[in-house]
């Protein structure tokens, strides 16, 4: 799973309000674009979600999967998956945040293996459609707030 899709956003926010709005998983579904549901199985020591069930509809991607994530504070969080869905097989992912002047450098980096077969390019524009609905999602919301 060497190839990945990398995009940045900035948000006019500091990084531990960004970081509430990537840590509400049960409002994925409200901002995540193909997110239609995210339950939190179990919370880490810190109270953050450690492994999360996830419900996608991406189009020609459908499937419920569970994420497991590592939490880095304010400064990002990254997940892979714990179990496969029946379309998804692997799934690696972070949001990296730092300060950039008066707000926040979010960079989101995906990488998705399917259980069916694609072709990588295919494979590379949905991931790129995925990354690109979440960080223009995440940035609406937390400026919304």
């Amino acid at each position: 799973m060497a190839d990945r899709t990398t995009s940045s956003i900035t948000i006019d926010a500091g990084r531990a309000e960004v970081m509430a709005v990537i840590a509400d998983f049960p409002a994925y579904p409200e901002w995540a674009g193909s997110i239609k549901s995210a339950e939190v199985l179990a919370a880490g020591d810190d109270g953050r979600a450690r492994d999360v069930r996830f419900v996608l509809d991406a189009g020609m991607i459908s499937d419920t999967y569970t994420l497991g994530y590592t939490w880095a504070g304010d400064d990002g969080v990254s997940w892979e998956v714990v179990e496969p869905g029946k379309m998804v097989s692997q799934l690696r992912g972070s949001y990296r945040l730092a300060a950039a002047g008066s707000g926040t450098a979010v960079t989101y980096e995906l990488a998705v293996d399917l259980s069916v077969p694609m072709i990588g390019m295919i494979k590379r524009k949905a991931e790129k459609v995925i990354v690109d609905t979440a960080l223009k999602g995440l940035k609406k919301r937390v400026e919304g707030r």
